[in-house]
């Protein structure tokens, strides 16, 4: 996997909005941090703008997006916020500029779509970390924290309490992955993600249990668990049911989903839509352990 250069004091980011509609106030505080970090900030040309949901139309959206990835003295692209709409765009997105000098692409949830294609299809290390919409005021915590440390270079390495249904193990290779209905959504497509040899990440927000056992089934049918090195699992936040109840909690659902297979595996792991958020490099190698505790090792 290619790294993309490590920002130094100085560095122009860019800051898009690629899927739901984001405000000024929303996103000031971010670019207030990121000045504190000695960083030059560039907000694309259509990062307010408003069409319905979306930050813009599709044109536009993909327009800001193709500017900061053409424009060389851009070190990283910022995504403002998830919601929905980059995979309207991604098919007309030209990565021959970014595959000749690539950046940083930074966010969580719909960004997935970003992380996805650009693992899959140009072999490039992306960030799952957090987003403007997350940023408040003179807030300065773990994830923010980690976000800068992966941006800089500096080292990561995660030791976390263990958790009732983790299968313990070790084991080593790319990581990949993100949203778990996102990444549903690219299969069959030129950004599906491929998970063999991989440790792979999921999370999700606001979904039925059903929905969550739904895709984890389409997961294992699609060959997508079988030959992976390791799993993941993020937050499974604000998850729903119905009045007749599913069952099983969305742990439960994924476990029952890989009891056949041998790889280690963890759950809640603090990073998705959560408060706590830490920055995921997808494409870097890491070393999982899974026992008493959880250690993420990024080498």
């Amino acid at each position: 996997m290619i790294h993309p250069p490590y920002l130094v004091k100085g560095d122009k980011i860019a800051v898009v909005s690629p899927a739901r509609s984001i405000t000024f106030d929303e996103v000031h505080p971010a670019i207030r941090f990121f000045q504190r970090h000695d960083l030059e900030v560039v907000l694309g040309t259509h990062v307010f703008s408003k069409h319905h949901q979306f930050a813009g139309t599709d044109a536009q959206r993909c327009r800001d997006m193709q500017q900061m990835l053409d424009d060389d003295e851009i070190r990283a692209i910022i995504c403002s916020r998830g919601g929905y709409g980059t995979i309207r765009i991604i098919d007309n997105l030209d990565f021959t500029r970014f595959r000749q000098n690539p950046k940083w692409i930074v966010g969580y949830s719909d960004v997935t779509v970003l992380h996805a294609h650009i693992h899959q299809a140009l072999g490039v290390e992306t960030l799952h970390a957090t987003m403007p919409v997350n940023i408040r005021g003179d807030r300065s915590d773990e994830t923010l924290q980690t976000m800068m440390n992966a941006l800089c270079g500096d080292p990561l390495v995660y030791t976390l309490p263990g958790h009732a249904l983790s299968r313990s193990g070790q084991s080593e290779g790319l990581l990949a992955g993100g949203n778990l209905s996102i990444l549903n959504s690219l299969n069959g497509s030129p950004s599906e993600l491929q998970t063999d040899g991989k440790i792979l990440f999921l999370e999700d927000v606001d979904e039925y249990l059903y929905h969550i056992d739904r895709m984890m089934v389409g997961l294992q049918r699609a060959g997508k668990l079988a030959g992976l090195k390791g799993l993941i699992v993020g937050g499974m936040s604000r998850m729903n049911d119905n009045a007749i109840p599913f069952g099983k909690s969305a742990a439960e659902i994924i476990a029952e989903a890989v009891k056949n297979y041998k790889f280690p595996v963890c759950y809640d792991f603090p990073a998705g839509h959560l408060d706590v958020n830490l920055a995921l490099i997808l494409g870097r190698r890491v070393r999982l352990s899974v026992a008493k505790e959880t250690i993420l090792e990024f080498f």
